[in-house]
């Protein structure tokens, strides 16, 4: 009652495959998009969450992944193991040094990110609940790099990673990727949704760098349908729209 407008963001498929090519169209996808479009949605502006994805089979064994990847991302992972880097799984006492990883990383990639306290109810929550797993690789005993890992049935999401400026020739986010897949498959998932990729696939998007790096694990881009609005006082849903990028660009200088 009262609202500007109503959001949601399903999780629809549009398409499979590689946008650089002919992706494959999903039925269903196509038309819950045409439905909702006659019906007066919007495809809005403000996306909560990535709309497309990389998504990886977890079939096989593992050297079956290794097989899946490209030949400098088995090379790394295998460089990673030779020079001293160790995966090992977090708990509790080590959100603190995650959520410091992770405030490095938004520095350096120019992302916002919430307070602490914020990602500790949400880390600890999940983790207790046996519904989340951080793993955390280290260098001579210095924890260089980490993830957090969620699950929902037979799927895991790779939906916080951070890493400091150390140590990163020895590859340690390589690995780091290599044990999550290990650790969802030993969870009984059969795929690792690697959790975003490009709006636009161009090789000018901020985000391109992230999305080679995901795609050199033998995964395939999933394209999603995304957020969508529907405007209940569209003179004030069209006014709110044009006010909303201002308001997080100021935000994103006042926290660097």
């Amino acid at each position: 009652r009262g609202a500007l407008f109503l959001k949601i963001d399903p999780d629809v498929t549009l398409f499979t495959g590689d946008p650089a090519g002919s992706p494959t169209p999903d039925a269903t996808g196509q038309a819950v998009q045409a439905a909702l479009q006659r019906r007066g949605w919007l495809f809005s502006p403000e996306q909560i969450q990535f709309k497309n994805t990389v998504l990886l089979s977890l079939e096989g064994a593992p050297e079956d992944w290794l097989a899946r990847m490209k030949s400098k991302w088995r090379y790394n992972i295998r460089y990673a193991r030779r020079n001293g880097v160790k995966i090992r799984p977090g708990g509790p006492d080590d959100i603190g040094t995650f959520y410091q990883m992770y405030a490095e990383t938004a520095a350096r990639d120019g992302f916002l990110i919430r307070p602490q306290a914020y990602y500790h109810d949400v880390w600890s929550h999940f983790l207790a609940a046996d519904r989340a797993d951080m793993l955390l690789a280290s260098v001579e005993g210095q924890v260089v790099a980490g993830l957090v890992l969620f699950y929902c049935g037979a799927r895991a999401w790779y939906l916080y990673g951070a890493s400091t400026g150390a140590h990163r020739k020895r590859m340690p986010n390589h690995l780091l990727q290599f044990a999550a897949m290990q650790r969802a498959a030993e969870r009984g998932c059969t795929h690792y949704d690697l959790w975003g990729a490009p709006n636009v696939f161009d090789e000018r998007d901020s985000m391109w760098g992230v999305y080679r790096f995901k795609q050199g694990f033998g995964g395939q881009t999933v394209q999603g349908l995304g957020a969508y609005d529907f405007p209940a006082r569209p003179a004030l849903y069209r006014l709110f729209t044009q006010a909303m990028p201002r308001v997080r660009s100021l935000l994103r200088k006042f926290t660097r």
